[in-house]
């Protein structure tokens, strides 16, 4: 079964055509700049294209890569209407409606737009890309995959939070948590390693958005991020946990308003507020060598709230079986991974710097045959689960 796989963001749109069986990447791709200009990045048969191309909404972007996937001289199939089979949304906030994957319908949608206060920047996006599937695919299965969904194993006494009960009845203020299709992936490759069913883990998904998830027995019981992608870990731009003082302080000094202040911590934050450089890590540890301070706090810093949270689920955990590190920055930043990990023997973690430092693809171990916790390197592959979701979720309709 081919499933297209949509990530609908509110000027871009990633993509990839998979088959679920073989997980084989039949073509993928981004278009940016919807609604600006216009930008399409895609790749098939070991080919990269570049196209400048007008794209005013993500209806034309849709257009045109179902017209590259089956025409042209990259085309990987005959036939949008007999060789797609389903559709594959990454939804960022399913809220407390979806505990699991569905098959959209009107009644889906209509809670995910309920569900727009809670996530003003993705859902819209989402639904959009949703839509447009529905209408230049009609009859298709779509299949929406949730951020939020493996976390609603979480209990009440770890997803609350301590304002007034009303707030979390009315408004649906508690946490929620994101990179559930990352952190499920991750730690079921974990388990197979660890080769037990029976597991206390702990992901590390760090990229230029980070959370960490304690999973206990295949299930989440806690994790970093809360009712938005704003809370946890020092981040590309975002700022991650902080006294919420510091809000009304800046407010007032800055005077800023609500939504400006939002986007101050959410875009301006982080990394890039730290170091003043750059939100990529790459270029912070470049600088960090030459001896920049302030790039080697802010290494120091996205370091030290990354070992808070482990040892804080370590605890939660009851013990640790295994540490994993997972995204762009987990799998390729040897030197993050080797910081974080620094002076944590006393939890029986001890990293093999040979082995972290020497770099290779696919997942592997790094910590040394001494250590009581296994340390992997394990790449996500969030795409896989939601072609797998999709798959699961309508195969019978084509029996």
């Amino acid at each position: 079964m081919l499933v297209l796989i949509l990530n609908a963001g509110s000027s871009s749109l990633k993509y990839q055509l998979m088959n679920h069986a073989t997980h084989d990447v039949f073509a993928s791709g981004l278009a940016e700049r919807i609604g600006i200009d216009g930008r399409l990045v895609h790749e098939a048969k070991g080919t990269k294209t570049v196209k400048e191309v007008n794209l005013p909404t993500h209806k034309e972007a849709i257009e045109l890569v179902l017209d590259l996937l089956a025409n042209g001289a990259q085309k990987v199939i005959d036939s949008v209407e007999k060789d797609i089979d389903a559709i594959g949304h990454r939804v960022v906030h399913g809220g407390e409606y979806f505990s699991k994957s569905v098959i959209i319908d009107e009644n889906v949608v209509a809670k995910l737009e309920r569900l727009i206060p809670l996530a003003p920047l993705h859902n819209p996006a989402h639904i959009m890309g949703i839509k447009i599937c529905m209408e230049l695919m009609p009859g298709k299965p779509n299949v929406a995959v949730f951020d939020t969904a493996f976390h609603q194993t979480m209990e009440p006494s770890t997803y609350m939070y301590a304002v007034p009960y009303e707030d979390y009845k009315e408004h649906g203020v508690r946490k929620y948590g994101f990179h559930g299709t990352s952190h499920y992936f991750v730690s079921n490759e974990a388990s197979k390693l660890l080769n037990k069913q029976n597991s206390k883990i702990i992901v590390c998904h760090l990229g230029n958005g980070s959370s960490i998830c304690a999973v206990k027995d295949g299930k989440s019981i806690d994790t970093s991020m809360g009712l938005t992608p704003l809370e946890g870990l020092v981040m590309g731009t975002r700022s991650g946990d902080l006294d919420p003082a510091v809000i009304s302080y800046l407010m007032q000094k800055k005077e800023m308003s609500a939504e400006q202040i939002v986007d101050y911590l959410n875009k301006k934050s982080g990394l890039l507020g730290i170091s003043g450089i750059s939100s990529d890590l790459r270029e912070i540890i470049e600088a960090s060598t030459k001896g920049d301070e302030r790039a080697m706090l802010s290494i120091d810093m996205k370091c030290n709230r990354i070992k808070k949270y482990i040892c804080s689920y370590a605890g939660v955990l009851g013990g640790v079986d295994a540490i994993c590190f997972t995204a762009g920055v987990g799998e390729n930043a040897s030197l993050i991974r080797e910081k974080v990990c620094q002076g944590l023997v006393f939890m029986g973690i001890e990293l093999d710097k040979e082995k972290n430092d020497t770099r290779q693809s696919g997942k592997r171990e790094i910590n040394t045959e001494s250590s009581k916790t296994k340390i992997f390197v394990i790449p996500t592959n969030e795409e896989y689960v939601i072609a797998n979701d999709t798959y699961t979720l309508v195969k019978d309709l084509y029996k």
